[in-house]
């Protein structure tokens, strides 16, 4: 596209935006452009002086003053150019929009009316809609568009069928629509509306924008919030999510100038649960502004006595709270949901009410129930008759969310293998249906299952894919996950600082949204990255504020490794800090300050130090294994079991250790490619020799 200097955009960053820039002629060009249009009379060298040092070599400037001038009579053409008065009395206007103007003013005034038409039609338009604006025969209007084009005010360019007509620069027809007063610029938008309507009565789909722009410059406010509803629902299914809200937003703006009664309700309540999508897209679950507009759709539905809209509504509330962490108030929601829908025996509601339950209880640790619910949705599921009510509830497919939480709830129970199974046929379901929320949304799924795999090449590469498709589209929630998770694989792939640098970047992101419900599970992300990069302080750090978050937000599903992976981390930081023989610092302390003393009470109490710190480290595994127990989470028992095995190893314990790993081991029946079932088996096989 071309911009005028003072238009401000924000490409700099993109790969595929390179910009040329379009300097005013240099003194030698100008006066090449200009011997063009006037020839190389002597007696005009003045004059083109004059000309090239008022425009700065701006070269439509200089051709409108040319023309300004001939249509004043300065300039008359008789075979060659002349001045037909003196310079002193050639008035050389001080703005291309005053040549434009003074232009504009010396037509007739039918032919002033029709360009002022044109304006307000806009930039470009067919012959067609031009007569049925302006109501004259075809032969006049045919004619007065000749002399305009003559004129170099527009010109006829290519066009499939009708005819079409363009203005010859956006100035052009920016100075001719300013001209018009407000009142009778107002009916030409109403009378150009009309004659869309008339035109492509039988295609109007295709040309709702246009419909929405007229009406809402008109005064008939009914018709321009019906247009720019209908324009902004259509704006979030190719998806223009920044379009749709634009639309959607002057629709609810222009709504205040009606009356309050039911139809005003009615209509503001569809076009509240129009724009919560859009805003989820481009704000993230979690904003201020989803949350608003949720919460008026329900308080509408409360005006309106229970309509069928309270459903989406309540559906849209329990999001923002899931999102938010909020998980006491967001099991609430779901439990209302879930009543509404059993007593109104829709499959639809039923499968985004069992949705709502089984997320709610995923978050809440109970992975059975959640896998219950997600497999009953599941089975509800119908692409064709389901997949449009996506636009309705927060943008991704039903079927594609409920596939890929039960993926992440299988791996949880243990199967890792039919995990992933669920999590690839939610992306297949998401790339057919080709909308990019619903893609994202499947994308980022199987982003963590690869994570929890422990297969960090694939985490990084599914990342960087989704960055790209995150960016490409304004999704702000999963453009933040998708830099947390690249930056764990760098630093599970690379050992640097710039994984660390990109989970804080995102955990910022996410934060900025209000976004919580993944904070603890991706600050255990940050502490895995710290310890890979030797930043161990930093690591428990982010540990200990992982577990306050679960715990104040009852957000268990992460909960049993985080206590894993702090007794791995307290293991490692205290060897590391012992050295080779495990006594650390403080020992050899200790040891230094016996020879002094002759006395060996500074010993025990190092090494009563570095026993506490075992001790601590086991209590943190057993602490997890009782979870995932008391969760069924089996993938998270396994690895908490393997942290104790070692452990007890060391502690001269190994048929304890065997034993109990040998138990968790024999409870799996697939995955056995998996990272986490390959250490177990060698470490079996080690116990056992």
């Amino acid at each position: 596209m071309n911009y005028r200097s003072e238009y401000s955009h924000q490409w700099n960053n993109k790969s595929y935006y390179t910009e040329i820039r379009l300097d005013p002629l240099g003194q030698e060009s100008a006066a090449q452009m200009l011997s063009a249009l006037l020839g190389d009379g002597n007696d005009l060298l003045p004059l083109k002086r004059l000309i090239i040092e008022r425009t700065e070599g701006t070269p439509f400037f200089m051709e409108e003053i040319v023309q300004a001038l001939f249509e004043d009579g300065a300039l008359q053409r008789n075979g060659t150019v002349k001045l037909a008065r003196s310079l002193n009395a050639v008035k050389v206007p001080a703005t291309v929009q005053a040549v434009l103007a003074s232009r504009i003013d010396r037509l007739r005034a039918e032919e002033r009316e029709l360009l002022q038409t044109l304006a307000v039609l806009g930039r470009e338009f067919p012959l067609g809609l031009v007569q049925r604006m302006t109501l004259k025969p075809d032969a006049e209007s045919e004619r007065m568009l000749a002399e305009l084009q003559s004129a170099e005010f527009i010109y006829e360019q290519p066009a499939v069928g009708d005819v079409e007509y363009a203005f010859k620069h956006a100035l052009t027809q920016e100075v001719a629509y300013n001209a018009l007063l407000i009142e009778r610029r107002k009916l030409l938008h109403e009378r150009a509306g009309v004659a869309l309507e008339s035109m492509f009565a039988e295609q109007l789909e295709d040309h709702l924008d246009e419909l929405a722009h007229h009406y809402s410059r008109s005064d008939n406010v009914a018709k321009a919030i019906e247009y720019l509803g209908r324009a902004g629902q259509q704006a979030l299914q190719r998806p223009a999510y920044a379009d749709a809200i634009s639309s959607l937003s002057a629709a609810l703006n222009l709504l205040q100038r009606l009356p309050d009664d039911p139809a005003r309700f009615q209509r503001e309540l569809l076009l509240q649960l129009a724009i919560g999508p859009a805003l989820i897209a481009v704000k993230g679950l979690a904003a201020q502004e989803v949350e608003r507009a949720y919460t008026r759709a329900r308080e509408l539905c409360e005006i309106l006595g229970d309509p069928p809209e309270l459903f989406p509504a309540l559906w849209g509330l329990w999001a923002v709270h899931l999102v938010r962490s909020e998980l006491r108030r967001a099991s609430e929601l779901a439990e209302q949901l879930l009543r509404r829908a059993q007593s109104a025996h829709e499959p639809v509601r039923l499968i985004y009410a069992r949705m709502a339950r089984g997320t709610t209880a995923y978050f809440m640790g109970g992975f059975l129930p959640a896998r219950e619910h997600f497999e009953i949705a599941i089975s509800l599921y119908d692409p064709e008759r389901h997949r449009p009510l996506a636009f309705r509830y927060g943008g991704a497919d039903a079927g594609v969310r409920c596939l890929s939480y039960a993926a992440w709830t299988l791996w949880q129970l243990g199967y890792p293998d039919q995990a992933l199974k669920r999590c690839n046929e939610a992306l297949a379901l998401a790339r057919v249906l080709s909308h990019p929320f619903g893609l994202a949304w499947a994308e980022v799924f199987v982003d963590v299952l690869r994570l929890l795999r422990r297969e960090a090449r694939a985490t990084q590469e599914n990342a960087e894919g989704l960055i790209a498709l995150s960016a490409e589209h304004g999704l702000t929630d999963f453009l933040a996950f998708a830099t947390i998770l690249r930056g764990w694989a760098m630093a599970e792939r690379e050992h640097d600082e710039e994984g660390i640098a990109n989970i804080h970047q995102g955990l910022a992101a996410t934060r900025a949204t209000g976004a919580e419900l993944l904070s603890a599970y991706f600050l255990c992300l940050l502490a895995e990255a710290c310890t890979e990069t030797g930043r161990l302080d930093d690591a428990l750090s982010a540990l200990t504020e992982a577990l306050a978050a679960a715990d104040e937000n009852e957000n268990r599903f992460y909960e049993a490794e985080t206590h894993r992976l702090k007794g791995e981390l307290l293991l490692k930081r205290h060897a590391d800090e012992s050295g080779a023989d495990h006594t650390g610092e403080a020992t050899r302390s200790a040891q230094r300050s016996r020879r002094r003393s002759n006395g060996k009470s500074s010993l025990r109490i190092a090494h009563r130090i570095v026993d506490s710190d075992a001790a601590q480290a086991q209590r943190c595994f057993e602490r997890a294994i009782e979870v995932a127990r008391k969760q069924n989470a089996k993938s998270f028992e396994l690895r908490a079991t393997m942290s104790l095995a070692r452990l007890l190893a060391k502690q001269g314990r190994r048929d304890e250790a065997r034993a109990t790993l040998a138990d968790i081991y024999g409870w799996f029946t697939e995955g056995f490619d998996t990272a986490d079932l390959k250490d177990a088996k060698v470490l079996l096989e080690e116990l056992e020799n």
